[in-house]
């Protein structure tokens, strides 16, 4: 790994926010070409029909001229685990407007950095996927990546924070872009991490009140049913037919991928950790005391105070992912006990992630699956 770029130090008023620095590595992926230039696939071709027709331009699309204060709440307080918290009750008005607005920014830009991972991944598979018509829809998948990155960059521009890359998403996506198979690449990206950007944009498209936020979040929305049914309709035939020893070593990546997500989220949150620096900004940048807050969690579980998703939220390791990595067969008998061992529970109910993957622009298909 090359020495880190200097370190960007972004201050606002009284507040400052410090970015990652920049990493850069080799990649072990093998490049393939195909000089059969036909869609080996039926439904991988329909994908790429529907990327194509769905293609958007968002500054044709959506209202950037609409203005954004986030000392206003961008998400409802009744959706906010933290606004249960009898902690949350004792601070002052400003100081809980402060933590909305910065405890939302690190979310945004959380998708910001994953949208950027996203970007990376589909540019590994498009040059290595040996498929003729995977590589052309992934060239899709590559471009919506691009636009991603470019509207939540234009919106976290226009709240003025953006916040640095989660450890444990960086982890995940590392592992993924330095793995050394396309297969490994798309369950990573196509099954993992944008099957937590799924629900997370699900969730963040039922409890934003901008609509700036809202139309941005459905469109992107839009474009991650297709890269997640793409995880399924391309390797679901590719594993059935895989040696069994290579399938195990795909379903051993597999589990360890779930793993680094689920650590984080038993170690008190995938955002609200002590082991999040960004957080930690979050909390100093609001002036909360680190100690008294992640006090006031614990005494808010012990409480019986739930932090169980509101009714029409979804939970994305539950309801999409385990689901997308059981439905392809990587759930083997050999892996079902270390899932097990971890805690990390194994859902096979398919409902909620095929509703998701529907697509539907002319609709809210793609959040019926929470109603």
């Amino acid at each position: 790994m090359t020495a880190p770029q200097n370190t960007n130090v972004v201050e606002k008023g009284d507040w400052k926010v410090t970015m990652n620095p920049d990493d850069i590595y080799k990649n072990p992926m093998d490049i393939a070409w195909s000089f059969a230039y036909e869609f080996g696939q039926d439904k991988v071709e329909d994908l790429y029909k529907r990327a194509k027709q769905n293609q958007w331009d968002s500054d044709e699309l959506l209202p950037w001229d609409h203005e954004v204060d986030p000392s206003n709440p961008l998400i409802a307080e009744s959706s906010s685990v933290y606004h249960k918290i009898p902690f949350f009750q004792k601070l002052s008005k400003s100081q809980k407007e402060t933590f909305t607005a910065h405890s939302t920014a690190q979310l945004l830009s959380q998708f910001l950095h994953g949208e950027q991972g996203a970007l990376m991944t589909a540019a590994c598979v498009t040059h290595s996927v040996p498929d003729a018509g995977a590589k052309l829809y992934a060239a899709t998948q590559t471009m919506d990546e691009a636009r991603h990155v470019e509207v939540y960059a234009k919106y976290c521009e226009k709240i003025a924070m953006t916040y640095p890359m989660s450890p444990w998403l960086k982890a995940l996506i590392d592992a993924t872009l330095q793995s050394d198979r396309h297969e490994k690449v798309m369950i990573g990206m196509n099954m993992i991490v944008e099957s937590l950007a799924l629900g997370a944009f699900n969730n963040m498209y039922r409890t934003t009140s901008c609509p700036l936020l809202k139309k941005l979040t459905f469109n992107v929305m839009r474009d991650e049913s297709r890269h997640v049914s793409f995880g399924h309709v391309y390797l679901g035939p590719v594993f059935a037919e895989m040696h069994e020893d290579d399938r195990e070593e795909m379903a051993q990546f597999a589990f360890d991928a779930v793993n680094v997500l689920a650590s984080a989220q038993m170690q008190g949150g995938s955002l609200a950790s002590r082991a999040d620096p960004g957080f930690l900004m979050v909390l100093d940048n609001c002036g909360i005391d680190q100690d008294d807050f992640f006090k006031g969690m614990e005494e808010a579980e012990e409480m019986g105070i739930s932090q169980a998703l509101p009714p029409g939220q979804i939970h994305a390791l539950e309801d999409l992912m385990m689901p997308a990595i059981a439905r392809v067969g990587l759930v083997t008998e050999r892996t079902r006990p270390l899932y097990e061992e971890a805690g990390i529970p194994i859902s096979e109910d398919l409902s909620v992630l095929e509703a998701m993957e529907g697509g539907n622009p002319d609709a809210d298909a793609n959040v019926a699956a929470a109603e």
